[in-house]
């Protein structure tokens, strides 16, 4: 069920890896002699259409956390509740099931670091019995009138996803020391695999195992992703309000302009720059580099980071209302365990740091390619004579620097200061 809210929603690419998985289905469905369904309705009405159309018994499906989706599966179920169906929901999109990891309390922790503990603790749920099915063929939207124009982020299907993983278990016991350098293959790149369900969480969790410090390490990330779907089941109003209610008293300031250099990735901040346009283009971003650029927009910019959350959850093939706005929350310290306010990423130094010898830079903002190792992170610093000999023209060929951090730092703490009192 194509939801038309949510196609609309989803910017290009996403929307492309989720038809070229649907293409994979769809074969793998035909090579048992069905086909894939498809039809782009709302789908309370829809549903119930199509399993009468197929005289079915049973609905099984996957349960997700955002407010939107709770309102369409509740009407979904609401509306089934006087056919004779037996309904199963899941919850493979985590690996554990949100309220099953609680404090003594019986809550949810707003600290991650003793809700890892607890979720280490768990048990796992038992997998679900194999059962038997009819592959059928219905009627719906044919894959190919949808618009696909352009290649999907990675290859689609359940196939392609495990040879991801496979993969990325050849390199995962380094991941402690390659994670952060965005420049080389150091992470696994499944976080699109994990949105789509295409591989859950469990699985990956159970494939790499904890029996290195980089499998450990890899795994940790898996407990940060249910701990943002958690707080999505619990607080609804994750992407869009504050969940500390002081923070909702700064004084965002209101620049189109800046926004939108940003957005086109042109700050004058190199590292900045490049993560902005890996964006645009290709619909993921190294996840260093979404802290910066996060960062860079909240705390250099002061402008509200729901205006960032919601360009990542549009361009994002892996984009997640949980995920999303859960480290957009942690980036601007409005959330729970969230970076204090007064940490401020300089994203000259992060550039320094994390891609010591440009390679990330001269991918992704070009016009600097001629810079050496050191000059490529800050332009701005360098003579007419140095920029010259490497073809750039500062405000013309690459942009000046839209803001001087170091005065943007002060104006940001005074800000979160008034606000908080």
């Amino acid at each position: 069920m194509l939801e038309p809210e949510l196609l609309t929603a989803a910017g290009p690419h996403r929307r492309r890896q989720l038809l070229s998985h649907l293409e994979a289905l769809d074969g793998s469905l035909n090579a048992l002699g069905g086909g894939l369904t498809v039809r782009s309705q709302p789908a309370a009405a829809t549903i119930a259409d199509l399993l009468a159309h197929v005289d079915a018994s049973a609905l099984y499906y996957n349960a997700d956390y955002s407010a939107f989706a709770r309102r369409r599966d509740g009407a979904v179920v609401k509306r089934l509740e006087s056919e004779p169906l037996d309904v199963n929901v899941f919850h493979g999109n985590v690996v554990h099931e949100p309220g099953t990891v609680l404090t003594k309390a019986g809550s949810l922790s707003q600290v991650f670091s003793p809700f890892h503990r607890r979720w280490q603790d768990t048990p796992m749920a038992p997998w679900p019995d194999p059962g038997e099915a009819r592959v059928l063929v219905a009627s719906g939207v044919v894959l190919a009138d949808l618009d696909t124009d352009g290649e999907p982020y990675q290859p689609g299907g359940e196939a392609a996803a495990w040879d991801r993983l496979n993969e990325w278990l050849e390199h995962v016991d380094g991941y402690p020391d390659t994670r952060d350098i965005p420049g080389i293959e150091g992470t696994s790149r499944l976080s699109a695999d994990l949105r789509f369900g295409t591989l859950g969480a469990r699985t990956v969790a159970d494939v790499v195992g904890t029996h290195s410090p980089g499998r450990a390490a890899f795994v940790r990330q898996l407990a940060w992703r249910d701990w943002w779907a958690h707080t999505l089941a619990e607080r609804p109003d994750l992407p869009s309000r504050a969940l500390r209610p002081d923070y909702e008293r700064i004084r965002w300031r209101t620049a189109p302009d800046e926004l939108e250099a940003w957005k086109a990735g042109r700050t004058g901040y190199p590292l900045v720059d490049a993560g902005m346009r890996q964006l645009a283009q290709t619909g993921w971003m190294h996840n260093r580099v979404r802290m910066v650029t996060a960062s860079f927009l909240v705390k250099d910019l002061l402008i509200d980071w729901r205006e960032g959350e919601r360009h990542f959850r549009r361009l994002l093939v892996d984009g997640d209302p949980a995920q999303n706005g859960g480290n957009w929350q942690w980036a601007a310290g409005t959330g729970p365990d969230a970076a204090p306010y007064f940490r401020i990423f300089n994203p000259t130094s992060q550039s320094e740091k994390f891609d010591p010898d440009g390679t990330y830079i001269r991918r992704w903002v070009p016009e600097l390619a001629a810079l050496d190792d050191k000059a490529i992170h800050a332009p701005s610093r360098l003579g007419p004579l140095e920029l010259a000999a490497a073809g750039i023209i500062l405000g013309d060929t690459y942009p000046e620097p839209i803001v001087d951090h170091k005065v943007a730092r002060e104006r940001t703490l005074a800000a979160y200061k008034r606000a908080l009192g």
